[in-house]
C-alpha cells in the first residue's frame, strides 16, 4: 500500500458530464489499486452517487452544498481526515457539486492533520459544449472552476456548431495562455495520459502483508476543535459564488407524460433538475439543464435507488415560485426548499 494518496477533481458546471467521466475512470481502473471516490451535490437529496458504476467502489457523498464552502467544510475535512487514517487509498477522485469554487482543494489537502498523505495531481473542468456561452457570465462559479482547471473536456460537441465550440475555447484562453483541450461526447478522453491504468503483478499470497503505515489519530473533539479553528481563519473562502437553491419534489403520478409536462412548464431560469422516476415497474432518469432534458430507461438497480420519484430542481431564488407553479402540471408534492449558503 502506498503512503500517499494521488487526488484528482472533477469540476465542471451543472449537468456538463462529470459523472460520465467518473464512470469512463471506475470502468479502466486497476483492480489490484485501491480508489476511493468522493461525489459533493449541491441539492439535500444526492442522485449522482447512485449513478456511480461499480459495486466494490469506496465512496463518500456529501450533499447540502459545495465542499470548498463553509456550508459543509466540516462534513469535507473530516472525509478526508477519516480517509487519511483508515482508508488510505491510492487514487481519490472528487467530483465537485457544478456551483463550486474550487480554489482552495490544494491549500485543504496540505492541512497538518493529514501528515502529507495527499498529492493533487490533475483538475479536470468538464464544459458542456451546448450551453457553456449562456451559463458563462451568469454564474461566478464557472469563471472560478476554468481559472483553477489544467485539462478542459469539451464535452456534448455533437450537438454543438464548430463555431459555438471555438468561441467556448477562446474563453477559456482568456485565463490560460496555452490550455490542454479535449473535444468529446461522453467524456471519452485518453484516461491513459493521465493515470497509470497497467495492471501490477499479483503479490506472492505466502508473502508477509506489508505494513500499513503508521497515521497519528486526533480525538473526535482535537479534530473538531481544530476544525473550529480553521473555519475562523479570516482568508477561509466562504463567499458562496452563486446564489442558487434547491428544492424538491416527490411526484406521485405513474404516467411519464406528467414528468414531460413538468419538464415543458419549468421556468427558464432553472438550471438543472434530476431524478429517477418509475412507469408500469421500469425506472426512467429524468435529466435536465438548462432547457434541454430527456427522460430515459436506466440500468441502474432498484436496489440501489434511495429516492425513487424524487426530483431535485436547481436554480436561483426568483425561480422556485415558478417551479411550483410547473408543479400543477401533474401530481407532485413539495418536499421543502433548501438553500445552503442560507445564514444558519
Amino acid at each position: 500500500m502506498s503512503d500517499v494518496t494521488c487526488v484528482y477533481l472533477i469540476t465542471g458546471f451543472l449537468g456538463s458530464g462529470k459523472t460520465t467521466l467518473l464512470n469512463r475512470i471506475i470502468q479502466r481502473f486497476p483492480k489490484d489499486k485501491k480508489l476511493t471516490l468522493l461525489v459533493n451535490e449541491f441539492g439535500e437529496v444526492g442522485v449522482d452517487g447512485t449513478l456511480v458504476e461499480g459495486d466494490d467502489i469506496d465512496m463518500m457523498e456529501i450533499s447540502k452544498g459545495s465542499i470548498f464552502c463553509v456550508c459543509v467544510k466540516t462534513d469535507f475535512i473530516k472525509g478526508l481526515y477519516e480517509l487519511n487514517s483508515k482508508v488510505q487509498p491510492d487514487v481519490m477522485l472528487i467530483e465537485s457539486t457544478g456551483v463550486a469554487n474550487p480554489s482552495d482543494l490544494k491549500k485543504d489537502l496540505k492541512l497538518p492533520i493529514f501528515n502529507d498523505r495527499f498529492r493533487f495531481m490533475e483538475q479536470f473542468c468538464v464544459i458542456d459544449a451546448v450551453h457553456f456561452l449562456d451559463a458563462y457570465g451568469v454564474f461566478a462559479s464557472l469563471e472560478k472552476q476554468i481559472a483553477s482547471s489544467t485539462v478542459f473536456i469539451i464535452n456534448k460537441i455533437d450537438n454543438a456548431s464548430p463555431e459555438t465550440i471555438e468561441e467556448t475555447k477562446n474563453v477559456i484562453r482568456q485565463f490560460h495562455p496555452n490550455p490542454s483541450f479535449f473535444e468529446t461526447t461522453y467524456a471519452d478522453i485518453p484516461l491513459a495520459d493521465f493515470f497509470d491504468l497497467a495492471e501490477q503483478d499479483l503479490p506472492d499470497p505466502t508473502a508477509s502483508e506489508p505494513e500499513e503505515p503508521k497515521v497519528s489519530v486526533l480525538s473526535e473533539e482535537a479534530l473538531d476543535q481544530f476544525i473550529d479553528d480553521l473555519l475562523d481563519s479570516p482568508d477561509l473562502e466562504i463567499t458562496p459564488p452563486d446564489t442558487l437553491m434547491s428544492v424538491t419534489y416527490a411526484w406521485n403520478g405513474d404516467d411519464l407524460e406528467q414528468v414531460r409536462a413538468m419538464a415543458v412548464a419549468l421556468p427558464p431560469s432553472v438550471v438543472r433538475a434530476k431524478g429517477f422516476v418509475e412507469e408500469k415497474g421500469d425506472m426512467y432518469l429524468f435529466s435536465y439543464v438548462m432547457g434541454d432534458w430527456t427522460i430515459e430507461k436506466t440500468d441502474v438497480p432498484k436496489g440501489r435507488i434511495k429516492n425513487k420519484n424524487i426530483v431535485v430542481f436547481i436554480g436561483p431564488p426568483e425561480s422556485m415560485e415558478e417551479i411550483e407553479g410547473a408543479s400543477k402540471t401533474g401530481d407532485w408534492t413539495g418536499k421543502g426548499v433548501f438553500q445552503p449558503y442560507s445564514p444558519s
